[in-house]
């Protein structure tokens, strides 16, 4: 869809450009408001924490648009930018959501469960790196390529559907201390909230496909350079829906929806999305060598920096916690658009 839009938009007037954006932004924000308030009940009624509502549910729905890009990319015979977009998201989600989400409202923390899907994430990141290294030229780490066999990519997808049995385990067994408010769940039937759950993920997902190609024709049409876009735009253009939902959370009091969505997210991002690349590629993924000194470091960087955050100190993640984690995906940012 994004490719017939790059085709057609150029054509498009100005003006109308401009009303598309207002829409689709509209259209992202009541979609994220659905999701949320839908979420939210089910937590309720299910009787479980938020953050696993987060972490499961909601972020499969989520990170549908780094699968697809990812997977079409590997196929299209760019492994650098499908293997990117993941780690790229990564850090984006943590550092640029969770850093914005905290600065609306600081945002709680369902410790008990947060630990361990945290354990998870971690497990998950270091477990990519692993994979990713040359062994037998790791003396040359930052000057040779990597590569992921086509299995890992199978084992990643086994690793997911572990970790979704898994998560949906617990989520039968966890006991939320969510009292029920009068006026914030749907008192509808657990079939329609599922549904009204999905159209709010397919107005996130559908709407962020349309806003990225609009805002990157509108920005071209007005002047500002094509390196500039590619560097900002698109750099988290795949991560809007996971941007959307947890400010939404976050304003609406949720915060631990946000931070599962965002723990789920990643988790899913090296599992489903480098997993599906990979296992979609006889040849694997090529891992170039800036990857080592570049986008891997600061992928470990901040997802130690979340872990400490989420289980040191007070159960919130603080508004100062929030601006270290921007301060980090600016410099990641800024360094990518100087040096890569």
């Amino acid at each position: 869809m994004e490719q017939w839009l790059y085709q057609i938009l150029p054509d498009v007037p100005l003006l109308l450009l401009f009303v598309i954006i207002l829409g689709t932004l509209f259209l992202l924000s009541k979609g994220a408001d659905i999701l949320v308030d839908e979420a939210v009940t089910l937590s309720i009624r299910w009787g479980i924490p938020k953050v696993l509502i987060g972490a499961t549910i909601v972020s499969l729905g989520t990170t549908l648009p780094e699968a697809s890009v990812s997977v079409a990319a590997a196929i299209g015979g760019n492994p650098d930018i499908a293997l990117g977009n993941a780690i790229g998201s990564v850090i984006c989600n943590t550092g640029l959501i969770i850093g914005i989400a905290s600065l609306i409202r600081p945002l709680p923390i369902h410790r008990s469960t947060t630990d361990q899907q945290s354990w998870i994430l971690m497990g998950a990141g270091f477990l990519l790196v692993i994979v990713t290294l040359p062994w037998s030229h790791l003396g040359g780490l930052f000057s040779v390529e990597g590569n992921i066999p086509q299995w890992v990519g199978f084992i990643f997808l086994i690793l997911l559907i572990s970790y979704l049995y898994l998560s949906l385990r617990q989520v039968k067994s966890k006991t939320s201390d969510v009292v029920p408010i009068e006026g914030e769940q749907d008192h509808a039937s657990i079939s329609v909230v599922i549904i009204k759950l999905i159209i709010g993920m397919t107005l996130i997902i559908v709407s962020s496909k349309v806003l990225l190609p609009t805002v990157v024709t509108t920005a071209d049409r007005v002047g500002i350079p094509q390196s500039i876009i590619a560097a900002t735009l698109i750099a988290f253009g795949t991560s809007l829906p996971e941007l959307v939902t947890a400010i939404q959370a976050s304003r609406k009091g949720h915060g631990e929806l946000a931070v599962g969505n965002i723990i789920g997210a990643n988790i899913l991002n090296i599992f489903f999305v480098v997993g599906a690349a990979t296992a979609v590629t006889e040849q694997g993924l090529t891992v170039p060598s800036y990857f080592y000194w570049f986008h891997i470091p600061f992928m470990l960087i901040i997802l130690i920096l979340f872990k400490i955050f989420l289980t040191a100190g007070k159960p919130v993640i603080s508004k100062i916690q929030g601006i270290v984690l921007l301060i980090v995906y600016v410099i990641y940012s800024a360094l990518g658009y100087i040096l890569i």
